[in-house]
Formats: C-alpha cells, sequence, structure tokens
C-alpha cells in the first residue's frame, strides 16, 4: 500500500481512483497483526469455498476482520468528519490535495 498515494489526514490511500480507509493506527501491533492474518485467512477461505453458504460464512469473516482494522464499520477518527471510502479523491473535501499531487502520485493512485 505505501505505493498509493495517501491522504495528508492519514485516513485514506487511493486505489484505482478510489478512497480506501486505512487501518487504525491506534491499533496495537499485535492486535493488528492478528486481524490481518485473520483476514488474509477469511480471503482464502472465499477464494477456496466450495458452496454458497461457504462463501456467506468467509465474507462474514472478512467483514468482521476489515471492521476490527478499522477498515469499514464506525470510522476511527473523533473529529465527525464523514466516511468517503469508495469515493473519487477528486469529487471530496481532498480535491485540491488530489489536484496538487503529481502525475506519478496520480498514476499510482488511478492504475
Amino acid at each position: 500500500m505505501s505505493d498509493y498515494p495517501v491522504t495528508p489526514d492519514g485516513r485514506y490511500f487511493v486505489a484505482k481512483a478510489r478512497l480506501w480507509r486505512r487501518t487504525d493506527p491506534s491499533l496495537p501491533e499485535d492486535e493488528r497483526q492478528d486481524a490481518v492474518r485473520e483476514l488474509m485467512a477469511a480471503r482464502r477461505a472465499v477464494r477456496d469455498a466450495a458452496d454458497a453458504d461457504a462463501t456467506r460464512a468467509a465474507r462474514d469473516r472478512v467483514q468482521a476482520a476489515k471492521v476490527r482494522l478499522g477498515e469499514r464499520g464506525p470510522v476511527w477518527w473523533g473529529d465527525e468528519a464523514p466516511d468517503v471510502t469508495r469515493r473519487a479523491p477528486w469529487n471530496t473535501e481532498y480535491a485540491d490535495w488530489w489536484a496538487g499531487l503529481d502525475a506519478d502520485a496520480r498514476d499510482r493512485g488511478t492504475g
């Protein structure tokens, strides 16, 4: 993820021309690592699911891990700023920041 542009407030990175919420920086490292391990295992379970029930259960595990990481669910910042996940940066309060990036950084965020 370090190759993707990160908003100045550290809340989002830009990939495929969309803002994606970053992991909560206040998570203790051991808890973050545990949640990432669970996320990777859950993603493998989605890939390997044999039927619709197994797929649903695996996707629920992915969701739970993403919520633990702060990437989904309630926002981890406390200033009441809205969550703009999945929005194009140029259509949000980050528009000026996005316009000020060099072409290489914008390419990394849109590619």
